[in-house]
């Protein structure tokens, strides 16, 4: 029997894909649409029917979906072996017999491949559009209800009825409470099972009143330690958090054994839900509070906000949670019960009547403390975030208590309780990025610089931006919305013929960083293994890697858009009128790319050469597309554009080879041996050993100058990079045999004549008429005309200018 309901089921789960492959539609399909037009065109739908619809709608839809890509290898492979047959003759050609008859069989048959798709693309179009109705239908009620206007709540003749109706549902509750305890039957079933009542009462009495003493000894323990390790932060979070589930496990035991004992009924069931969850978030906003305002001085506070203010801080938070608690179960009750619904309005007044007081107080809290900071000069992120805080809570406060007064409750809720619930959960949001930053630290071993870190910082960052779903559910964003919204982003958006998608970009980016990576690898193979055994120079080296790099991406830019299915055919048009304007505005940028291109491959220069260009000197430290950065001798990076090394006049002192000529001018006294002179000089040259003898140092007898007779040394070097240190030894050699060999250097010697010898002593001129000198003058003087030495001042010592 069992095997025939399983061939059954089998078949009935197969027959409906096959139908659709044979282009039939199943025929329940027509029933869920008729219904769902007649729900949808019924005035009396509630919102709760119409979201059973749009389920059902939903699922249909998703069958459609999968339908329309059925037989897509077997459609492609026909659609290929068509254009495989060529273009079809125009008229007046004709085309060979076989041929035809072969074009019309593959026709044939993809046009009845075809048929299933476009049945389900029918199909999923319609399904499509009444779920586009039911959210239109769902969405226009839930405004009507948003601002509909009810009675005054403010108006004390609804105050009364609005008692009558809380102590009328209490009365209720304790009906169905003590009922077990009345009746014989109930107190019998008490008896039975009095050891399992009381067991859950002692579970209960102990989670709720004792479980927070457990607890103190394990955060007694973490305390001292809490402000240098991240790993007792985390102890300390733990057992916050044990610390807030233990009660609420006691309060599901303590409503449990009313269940246990007997009692039944609505409002029994209802609280049964309702009082855990109450106390749930009491305890979870008093928690909050403890770590947004912690308790103690020496634990850094979420907020910052003084120590001063974070006793407020949680107090505020504990009456939201109270509040919130309480408004939360207003609803439920009045979901249950007329007379309650009819009292909704005042009730919901005066619990956020209390909830806007402590808006407001909390926001002044925030926004002093904001102000303060800014006084301060500590304006950063936080202080900005806690004034803009501070002034929405303050609007918040005042706008939504006085909205339910004038009679639009559902409006002045939705501002309200979501207000308090999105507080909630930024405080969460920052708990769990502290968690991050701790973990990191905690495996790092890195204390002071995990909030530095990227990575705890992106983890962070992509927590904040996973919690924009749940604000826009709080802010009354329907589920079924963020998923037409989260499916509209996969199916992506059209540009043209090409469609972009988050799977398109994700293979994209996959392809393209395989690619990439493959090309490093083949890289760093090719600079380690290969070309170290080749007799490549470094230039040639470093060219091979460049190209190797260019083309390695820009083969992997190809794959990655070939296997990302992107088509750019239909991008040609733009992309050859955006070419002109482009040509023109990346003029510069076009040409020091491709001279980039020539430096690679025609290597003109290389790494490590010594370049002279535009009046800049020094060492090629690196060669890319757009520039070359050349490093001069004073250790300054120059970025050279590449168009400049191609048109412009280059001087590489090391293109060949790293040879080089070192000139040495000499000069000796008037009346030496010239002959004599050029074979010391001819010896000291070619006794260093960084001169090459081959070509031989020449030694020249430049001419006669003002002081000296003049001559130059001319000698190649091995490497003419110590052409500075070179020189510098040679020179050294040569005063040390002339000053053995007694040959003079001599220096210029000069006669000065001096017209008014007096201001060199700063004496007045002489008056006219022969006045004598004053007494004490010095009485010395220097006839004009009459000559003087004065020795050379030494000159000053060179200066270090920055």
């Amino acid at each position: 029997m069992i095997r025939l309901l399983a061939a059954l089921l089998l078949v009935v789960a197969t027959a409906l894909p096959l139908a659709a492959e044979d282009g039939a539609i199943p025929p329940e399909w027509t029933g869920v649409q008729q219904r769902a037009t007649a729900v949808l065109q019924s005035p009396i739908a509630s919102e709760e029917a119409l979201n059973t619809l749009r389920d059902t709608l939903d699922g249909w839809r998703a069958r459609f979906d999968e339908a329309r890509g059925a037989n897509a290898g077997r459609i492609a492979t026909l659609r290929g072996e068509i254009e495989a047959l060529g273009p079809v003759p125009v008229e007046g050609e004709s085309e060979p017999a076989e041929v035809a008859d072969l074009r019309a069989d593959l026709r044939r048959r993809l046009d009845e491949l075809l048929v299933p798709q476009r049945a389900a693309e029918a199909a999923y179009n319609a399904a499509n559009g009444l779920i586009d109705e039911t959210d239109e239908r769902i969405e226009q009620m839930r405004s009507e209800a948003l601002f509909r206007q009810d009675a005054l709540p403010i108006n004390p003749v609804a105050w009364p009825p609005a008692l009558l109706a809380v102590s009328g549902w209490f009365s209720d509750l304790s009906v169905q409470v003590t009922a077990p305890f009345l009746s014989k039957g109930g107190r019998a079933s008490l008896t039975d099972e009095g050891l399992r009542i009381g067991l859950l009462l002692v579970v209960a009495a102990l989670l709720i009143l004792r479980s927070g003493r457990w607890l103190n000894a394990a955060r007694d323990r973490l305390t001292p330690i809490e402000a240098t390790s991240p790993l007792a932060r985390l102890g300390l979070l733990g057992v916050s958090v044990v610390r807030l589930l233990l009660p609420v496990v006691g309060l599901v035991a303590l409503t449990r054994s009313l269940v246990v004992a007997g009692a039944e009924g609505p409002l029994i069931d209802l609280i049964v839900i309702l009082v855990p969850v109450m106390g749930g978030i009491v305890l979870a906003a008093n928690w909050l509070g403890g770590q947004a305002f912690p308790p103690r001085p020496d634990t850094p506070s979420l907020l910052p906000v003084g120590e001063a203010r974070r006793r407020e801080g949680r107090l505020h938070a504990l009456t939201l949670g109270v509040t919130f608690a309480l408004g939360l179960a207003v609803q439920a009750v009045a979901d249950t019960d007329a007379a309650v619904m009819d009292a909704r309005g005042v009730l919901h007044f005066a619990i956020t009547l209390v909830t806007g007081l402590t808006l407001l107080r909390l926001g002044q809290l925030l926004l002093s403390e904001g102000r303060s900071a800014r006084d301060e000069g500590e304006a950063g992120i936080w202080a900005q975030v806690l004034r803009m805080l501070g002034r929405a809570l303050l609007v918040v406060g005042v706008v939504g208590p006085a909205l339910i007064a004038v009679g639009f409750v559902n409006l002045g809720t939705a501002i309200v309780w979501p207000t308090v619930l999105s507080l909630g959960l930024l405080v969460l949001i920052g708990v769990l990025q502290n968690v991050v930053f701790d973990f990191y630290a905690a495996i790092t071993r890195r204390t002071e610089m995990a909030r530095d870190a990227l990575a705890p910082t992106l983890v962070a960052f992509l927590l904040a931006v996973a919690a924009v779903p749940a604000f826009a559910l709080i802010w009354g964003v329907r589920w079924h919305t963020l998923t037409e919204w989260w499916r509209t982003f996969l199916d992506g958006f059209s540009i043209g013929a090409f469609t972009l998608s988050p799977a398109n970009l994700l293979t994209f980016a996959a392809v393209f960083a395989l690619g990439f990576l493959a090309t490093r690898l083949v890289r760093g193979v090719l600079r380690t293994s290969v070309l170290p055994k080749t007799k490549l120079d470094v230039g040639g080296t470093n060219a091979i890697l460049s190209g190797t790099s260019y083309i390695g991406i820009t083969v992997a830019a190809l794959l990655a858009v070939t296997m990302a299915g992107i088509d750019l055919s239909g991008l040609a048009i733009v992309a050859g009128a955006l070419s002109v304007g482009l040509g023109f505005g990346l003029q510069n940028i076009v040409q020091n790319f491709v001279s980039g291109i020539i430096l690679l491959i025609e290597r003109p220069i290389k790494l490590g050469d010594w370049v002279a260009v535009g009046g800049i000197e020094g060492f090629v430290r690196e060669i890319s597309v757009r520039s070359t950065r050349i490093e001069t001798f004073d250790r300054q990076d120059v970025i050279v554009p590449n168009a400049d090394l191609i048109a412009g006049v280059v001087t590489n002192n090391t293109l060949g080879d790293m040879s080089g000529r070192v000139l040495i001018p000499v000069g000796v006294a008037y009346g030496t041996d010239t002959r004599k002179v050029e074979a010391i000089l001819r010896e000291i040259v070619e006794a260093h050993p960084m001169v090459m003898l081959n070509p031989a140092p020449v030694i020249t007898f430049e001419g006669f100058g003002a002081d000296s007779l003049d001559f130059l040394c001319r000698a190649v070097l091995r490497d003419v990079l110590w052409k500075v240190i070179v020189r510098s030894e040679i020179n050294h050699a040569i005063a040390e045999r002339f000053a053995a060999e007694g040959i003079e250097i001599p220096f210029a010697q000069r006669d000065v004549w001096l017209r008014n010898p007096e201001a060199l002593r700063g004496t007045p001129p002489r008056p006219v008429g022969g006045t004598p000198a004053r007494q004490g003058d010095p009485q010395e003087t220097l006839e004009p005309g009459e000559p003087i030495d004065i020795p050379d001042r030494p000159d000053p010592p060179e200066m270090d200018h920055p």
